[in-house]
């Protein structure tokens, strides 16, 4: 392994965004790294790549901050082209899920489950229910076995998804999501509206994967980064269905005609070099535009 991918998020209160901003750019830069890093008043969430020992020197000055001691820095291999710059830039969340300032997963949130507990209750068939909070089509290339997926176009659709997930008030539910950082604040978002026993996967599905793969979770892994999925080895299925023909991928394409722009499952026989389109309406719609 030559190159590294570093996933890290904490909720945590930054005084002066802009300062740092400048701060972890500089140091990126230094070390060469290229990924995306999003700076808040409520906290950060960054996901890096670069050579391994740049980016562990990198990770060994980010948790050199007294804010950020204690947080956890995730590992997975890199391949030297998982993003095409660095971009650093100040925001007003660090997730896009626009609820309401009560929803402060530092004040509320779900109970921790760790990856060994997790697998504990899946080895005793303990009763709960696994909600996955990311977005649907993360979903359609793996996730936990018998979880139930909202159908999330992005973070901010959890109040309308909400009328679906009703019926598990009364239950033991789990969120998850890649790295954990969307369930904080997805979970706060369940116990503000009645749910009464609601846990959080502590450092998310990387972090099960990592520890357990091919338990559980079926399918890839996906990434918001070129690599597009990964898995961690392990005895697994492909869960993914191409949209266009039934056939099992984990191969993702972009809609060409951009004003759909579906992200979306298409095998390798489905896809076109001249650009593939999720549907005969959309390859209709630019061919007599």
């Amino acid at each position: 392994m030559t190159h590294q991918v570093l996933l890290f998020y904490k909720y945590v209160s930054i005084q002066d965004p802009e300062l740092l901003k400048e701060q972890l750019r500089d140091l990126a830069v230094a070390h060469s790294l290229v990924g995306r890093i999003l700076i808040a008043e409520e906290g950060i969430n960054g996901t890096v790549e670069g050579e391994v020992e740049q980016t562990e020197q990198f990770a060994s000055a980010l948790l050199s901050y007294s804010l950020f001691k204690d947080m956890n820095v995730k590992r997975s291999v890199g391949t030297g082209d998982s993003f095409p710059k660095l971009s650093v830039k100040v925001r007003e969340e660090i997730v896009g899920t626009k609820f309401d300032k009560k929803i402060d997963p530092t004040k509320r949130t779900g109970k921790r489950l760790s990856a060994e507990e997790l697998r504990t209750w899946y080895e005793e068939q303990r009763d709960f229910v696994v909600v996955d909070m990311r977005n649907d089509y993360e979903y359609q290339s793996g996730h936990f076995k018998d979880s139930i997926n909202p159908g999330l176009e992005n973070s901010r659709d959890l109040p309308k998804a909400l009328p679906k997930l009703e019926s598990l008030k009364d239950k033991t539910v789990l969120t998850v999501c890649t790295g954990g950082i969307r369930c904080e604040k997805m979970s706060a978002f369940l116990l503000e509206h009645g749910f009464e026993d609601v846990y959080q996967l502590e450092n998310g599905i990387h972090s099960y994967m990592e520890k357990f793969p091919g338990k559980d979770f079926e399918g890839a892994l996906y990434t918001f980064d070129r690599r597009k999925t990964m898995d961690f080895g392990g005895d697994r299925t492909v869960v993914g269905v191409c949209h266009l023909c039934s056939e099992t991928t984990e191969l993702y394409v972009n809609c060409k005609n951009d004003l759909c722009h579906l992200h979306f499952l298409a095998c390798e026989s489905c896809q076109s070099e001249e650009g593939t389109y999720c549907s005969e309406s959309c390859k209709t719609k630019v061919a007599t535009a």
